[in-house]
């Protein structure tokens, strides 16, 4: 035993007698596949070193588990926790049958006094541990914010692109109905007057059908049941269908009434020619008005990840607000308002544009999910002598206090168990504070909660 765990480097520097007691004081453990070593969240008080079989890492994440590692024979686990006195950041479980050394907190704060050697090599250890778990992590943390992106940009482009697909096949069945409506006029015997009345009937239903008509609910429906029952008694076939399209192109009863007088007999054909062409031409302003959207999300997602462009760039911190929330629009739309204060006349600045939305995302994405859907986003920018200033602010619950210092460590998170990394802040913070040279604060209590960005304007300075 003592060959071997000299064999460590944890262990290399101990004497015979350090290592007799080590052993003496640790207890032998054995585990089948599939069983657990470390459960993710719990008190870590015990050091494990494998002394055969194989083990693997994992650790929760927002849509199962990621493994980080493997280890085998020789290596040391578990120590991470005991030294910081830490819940455990990730689970072990047996891959193989292991055969492993447990040593408690006690036994290994005691083997840190007994060799400055074992004390270097644990740092070293617990520094590489930390780069890695951070590094899968991280790779990880960005997947996942593709991933909550991508969901968002699908649902914003499957509304319009539905849209588009739903008023044209309605578009194509209406121009049939028109023209065959047009025809039957055209081969109708008009008096001067009535023809006169055709042609101005005509640019009213063209201007009208390209500025919808603003009416609430209730009153909609009221002026719908009333042409209903007026068409109905005029014989007009499927009165509950050209009644909304009539509505909608601003006709009320009079106007009908004024129809009535002059088209007399003629007045069915004429209705229905009326709604058809006006219900065409509103769907050609659907069309153009959800394609309109569309061109505006792929403008904004072209520009939020700045393709074909350098890293390092002139950036106009509005923009990259504003793309932020068309991209995470499904997840606000419904009940939280944004309220704007923006410096208008803001200078851009220079900076690293992907990263920085990466930033805007994490602090809005966690805003909208501390609001639970409901609630206010408040946007505000201005500029300091030498920076420009960014405040992202919400007045969901709040941080507690015994946490709020912690915001920005590495693997800390609010979230339940499985539903955040506690990377995200963490690397917003590496973003802002490391690499553009500039300020990230928050402040909180119940009902606000405020992020403040500081950004110099030149990087190159």
């Amino acid at each position: 035993m003592n060959d071997f765990l000299r064999q460590i480097p944890l262990f290399s520097g101990l004497d015979d007698y350090a290592l007799e007691r080590l052993v003496a004081m640790s207890a032998e453990i054995s585990l089948q596949p599939g069983e657990l070593l470390i459960r993710e969240g719990e008190n870590g008080d015990t050091m494990y070193i494998i002394l055969d079989g194989s083990l693997q890492i994992r650790k929760r994440a927002r849509d199962g588990e990621i493994v980080l590692a493997e280890r085998g024979a020789g290596e040391v686990i578990g120590e991470m926790s005991v030294l910081d006195q830490a819940p455990r950041v990730a689970s072990v479980i047996a891959l193989t049958p292991v055969h492993a050394l447990a040593i408690d907190q006690e036994t290994f704060m005691a083997l840190l006094d007994w060799s400055p050697t074992a004390a270097r090599a644990i740092l070293r250890t617990f520094a590489q541990r930390i780069r890695s778990t951070q590094a899968a992590l991280q790779q990880r943390e960005k997947m996942a914010s593709l991933g909550t992106l991508a969901a968002g940009i699908a649902h914003e482009l499957n509304n319009p692109a539905a849209a588009v697909k739903r008023s044209a096949a309605q578009l194509d069945e209406d121009l049939r109905r028109v023209e065959q409506l047009t025809m039957q006029l055209d081969n109708l015997e008009v008096t001067p007057a009535q023809r006169a009345a055709l042609k101005n009937l005509r640019a009213q239903v063209d201007q009208n059908a390209q500025t919808a008509q603003k009416l609430d609910a209730i009153t909609r429906s009221d002026y719908e049941s009333e042409i209903q029952v007026w068409l109905d008694a005029h014989h007009i076939a499927e009165a509950w269908e050209v009644a909304p399209r009539l509505v909608a192109l601003g006709f009320t009863r009079e106007k009908l009434e004024t129809w009535d007088a002059i088209f007399a007999e003629r007045l069915p054909l004429v209705v229905e020619w009326a709604a058809a062409r006006g219900s065409g031409i509103a769907l050609l302003a659907e069309i153009a008005d959800s394609a309109e959207r569309i061109s505006n999300i792929v403008k904004a997602v072209k520009e939020y990840s700045y393709l074909d462009r350098a890293p390092l760039q002139k950036v106009d911190a509005h923009e990259g607000l504003e793309n932020t929330l068309i991209i995470l629009r499904h997840k606000w739309k419904q009940g939280i308002t944004i309220q704007r204060n923006y410096q208008r006349d803001l200078p851009k600045l220079e900076a690293y544009a992907s990263d920085l939305n990466q930033v805007w995302t994490n602090i809005i994405d966690n805003a909208i999910d501390a609001m639970q859907g409901h609630g206010e986003l408040t946007l505000c920018t201005y500029a300091e002598p030498d920076h420009v200033c960014v405040e992202i602010c919400d007045n969901g619950p709040g941080i507690p206090p015994e946490t709020l210092p912690r915001v920005f460590d590495a693997f800390f998170t609010t979230k339940p168990v499985g539903q955040g990394t506690g990377l995200g802040l963490h690397i917003s913070y590496n973003i802002i504070v490391l690499k553009h040279h500039g300020r990230l604060m928050v402040e909180s209590k119940p009902g606000y909660t405020c992020f403040k960005i500081a950004l110099p304007f030149q990087q190159t300075a």
